[in-house]
C-alpha cells in the first residue's frame, strides 16, 4: 500500500489507513529540533519525526517494500530545503485495493508522527520522496531594514535639494515675466533661509522628543506642498512668493536634525560614516538632477512645471516612508532579532528625550568644537558653490552655458568622494582605530584638502587646471561627512538632532555671511582675497577640531 501526503503544522499525526475507508489525519504535534527525518520503530509500524519547523508541501508514501525502508533512513530534512509556510486546504481520495492516496496542501509542521500503519501486505515504512517547496522571500524583503531607512533618508535629501535648486534655474524666466530686478531676485533667493534658520534647533528638539519619523515626514510634506504652491504664490504677488519660499525653508530646516536623530538609533557605529555619507550624497545628486532636468522642463512646459513636477514626487516618498519607516528599531514589529541585536549592540534602548539639558550641552568643549568647525567648513563650501559660476565666467572666461555645466561637476565629485570617505572611515573603525582618531583624520582632510587646492588657483595657468583644482577642493571637502557630520551621533546619540541643529545653524549663518562678504571683498579686492579668507577659516577649523573634538560619548 502506498500513501502520498502533504504534511504541516496543524493537525497531523497518526495516519490509520484501510483499503475500504478514507485516510483521516488525527492527533497533533509539537515543535522540536531535528537531526534525522525519520526513525524506524519496527516491523509493521514506523515513526516519522520531523523536528524542524517547515513550510511547503511534501508527499509521504507508505510501502511494504524493504528497499524503501533502507533508503528512507538516510534521508535528511535539510535535503528538501523546507522553509516556513502555511497552507489552507486538504482533499481526501478513496483508497483502492492496492493503494490509498492522501493529499493535503500547505500545512505548518513542526512534528509529525506516523505510527501503527498496517497493511494487508505486512510491514509498512513511511518516507518522503518528493518536495514541492515554497520559494524563498524576494531579496528586497531580506534586505537589512536599517539600510532601507538609510535609502529612504537618501531619497528625502535628494528631493530636498531638487526642490531647492530649481528656483535658481526658474528665477531667470520668472524675473523676465514679472519684471524683477537683481535686488528683488536676491531677496527671493534669500527668503528661503528665513525659514531654514528658524527650524534647525526646533527641528532637532522635536525629533529628539517625538522621534525622527514624524518630523522628517512632516518636513518632506511641508516643503513639497510649498514647492507646488510656489507658482500660484508668484502670480498672486511678490509678498506671497517670499512667504512661500520661507515656508519651504521651514520644511527643509527640520530634515537634517530629524535624519540625524533617526540614524543615531538605527545605525551601529561600525556603519555610521558610510550611512551618513550616502544620505548626504543624496543632497549632492539632488542638485545635479535638479540643475540638469529643470532647463528641459522649462523649455518644454514652462517654468511652473518645475515646481509642480518636483513637488508632487514628495507624496510618493511620503507613502513609502509611512509604510516602511520607524523612529527606532524597537518600534518595528518586522525587524529580525539578529538585526535588532546588531543595531542595539547589547545596549538598553532609552526613552525619547523629554527635557533638553541645554546647560550641560553648552558646557562641553567638543560641542563648541562642532559648532565652530561647522561654521568654518560652511564658509568655504557655500562660497564655492554660490560664487563658482561667477568665477568661471569672470576669471576663466567661460560662457554661461559652460559655467552651468561645470557647476554640476563639484556636486558629482562630492557625491563620489563622500561615499569613499565613509567606507574608509568605517573600515578604520572596524580595524580597531579609535572613533576619535578617525573623526579627526577625516575632518582634517575635509579642511586641509580644500585649503590646499584653493591656494593653487592663483598659480594655475589654464582653465582646465582651475576646474580640476575646484573639483579636487570639493572632493576633499566631502570627507567632512565622515568627520564633523558624523560626530553628533558619537558624542550624544540621544541629543543628535539638537546637536546637529545647533551646529548647522552656525553653518547656515556662515553661508549667509560668507556669501555676502564675498561680494563685499570682490568690490574692493580680488578672488585671491576671497580664497585667502576661506583658507584662513579652514586652518582655524583644523586647529580647533584636532584640539577639542572627541569621538567618545559625553552626553547621556
Amino acid at each position: 500500500m502506498v500513501i502520498g501526503g502533504l504534511i504541516s503544522n496543524r493537525n497531523f499525526g497518526s495516519f490509520v489507513g484501510s483499503d475500504r475507508n478514507l485516510l483521516k489525519p488525527t492527533g497533533a504535534f509539537h515543535e522540536v529540533d531535528h537531526p534525522h527525518l525519520m526513525s524506524k520503530s519496527g516491523k509493521g509500524s514506523c515513526n516519522v519525526i520531523l523536528k524542524q519547523r517547515i513550510r511547503g508541501k511534501c508527499k509521504c508514501y507508505l510501502s511494504s517494500n524493504p528497499s524503501f525502508s533502507r533508503w528512507s533512513q538516510s534521508r535528511m530534512l535539510d535535503k528538501f530545503n523546507l522553509i516556513n509556510g502555511q497552507s489552507q486546504k486538504s482533499d481526501h481520495a478513496k483508497i483502492n485495493r492496492t493503494r490509498s492516496y492522501y493529499k493535503s496542501e500547505e500545512y505548518d509542521i513542526t512534528e509529525a508522527r506516523v505510527e501503527s500503519l498496517t497493511s494487508m501486505e505486512g510491514s509498512t515504512d513511511a518516507i518522503f520522496v518528493e518536495g514541492d517547496v515554497q520559494e524563498a522571500s524576494p531579496w528586497w524583503e531580506r534586505f537589512p531594514k536599517r539600510w532601507v531607512i538609510v535609502f529612504l533618508c537618501f531619497t528625502a535629501f535628494l528631493l530636498c535639494n531638487m526642490d531647492r535648486v530649481n528656483m535658481s534655474i526658474a528665477i531667470l524666466p520668472m524675473s523676465q515675466e514679472f519684471n524683477w530686478n537683481s535686488t528683488t531676485v536676491g531677496l527671493i533667493q534669500s527668503s528661503f533661509f528665513w525659514g531654514y534658520l528658524l527650524t534647525q534647533i526646533v527641528g532637532g528638539i522635536w525629533a529628539d522628543r517625538i522621534g525622527g519619523k514624524l518630523v522628517l515626514g512632516f518636513g518632506v510634506v511641508w516643503w513639497s506642498v510649498a514647492t507646488v504652491l510656489t507658482p500660484i504664490a508668484a502670480k498672486i504677488g511678490l509678498p506671497f512668493l517670499l512667504v512661500m519660499r520661507a515656508f519651504m525653508g521651514i520644511g527643509e530646516g527640520v530634515a537634517m536634525p530629524a535624519m540625524n536623530n533617526i540614524l543615531s538609533k538605527w545605525i551601529p557605529v561600525s556603519e555610521r560614516s558610510r550611512s551618513l555619507s550616502l544620505v548626504y550624497s543624496g543632497m549632492y545628486l539632488g542638485s545635479v538632477i535638479g540643475l540638469a532636468i529643470s532647463p528641459i522642463l522649462i523649455s518644454k512646459f514652462g517654468w511652473p512645471s518645475v515646481f509642480y513636477s518636483f513637488g508632487s514626487i514628495g507624496s510618493i516618498w511620503f507613502a513609502l516612508w509611512q509604510r516602511k519607516a520607524y523612529s527606532s528599531p524597537k518600534e518595528d514589529p518586522d525587524l529580525s532579532v539578529e538585526e535588532k541585536k546588531l543595531i542595539l549592540g547589547g545596549n538598553i534602548s532609552k526613552e525619547p528625550v523629554s527635557v533638553i539639558p541645554w546647560k550641560l550641552i553648552l558646557s562641553k568643549a567638543p560641542v563648541w568644537a562642532l559648532i565652530i568647525s561647522h561654521f568654518c567648513h560652511n564658509w568655504g563650501t557655500f562660497i564655492l558653490l554660490t560664487w563658482m559660476p561667477t568665477y568661471y565666467n569672470q576669471v576663466l572666461k567661460f560662457n554661461l552655458t559652460e559655467s552651468g555645466l561645470l557647476c554640476v561637476l563639484p556636486w558629482l565629485t562630492m557625491a563620489v568622494f563622500a561615499n569613499i570617505g565613509g567606507w574608509i572611515a568605517d573600515t578604520l573603525v572596524s580595524k580597531g582605530l579609535s572613533i576619535t582618531a578617525v573623526r579627526k583624520i577625516m575632518q582634517s582632510i575635509g579642511f586641509l584638502g580644500p585649503a590646499f587646492f584653493l591656494t593653487q588657483l592663483s598659480r594655475v595657468k589654464t582653465p582646465a587646471m582651475a576646474v580640476l583644482c575646484m573639483a579636487c577642493s570639493q572632493g576633499s571637502d566631502a570627507f567632512s561627512q565622515s568627520g564633523l557630520y558624523s560626530n553628533h551621533q558619537d558624542i550624544g546619540p540621544r541629543y543628535a538632532g539638537v546637536l546637529l541643529g545647533l551646529s548647522n545653524t552656525a553653518g547656515v549663518l556662515a553661508g549667509v555671511f560668507g556669501t555676502a562678504a564675498t561680494g563685499y571683498i570682490l568690490q574692493r579686492g580680488s578672488w585671491d582675497d576671497v580664497f585667502k579668507v576661506a583658507v584662513a577659516l579652514y586652518l582655524i577649523g583644523t586647529l580647533i577640531w584636532n584640539v577639542f573634538s572627541t569621538g567618545e560619548k559625553i552626553l547621556d
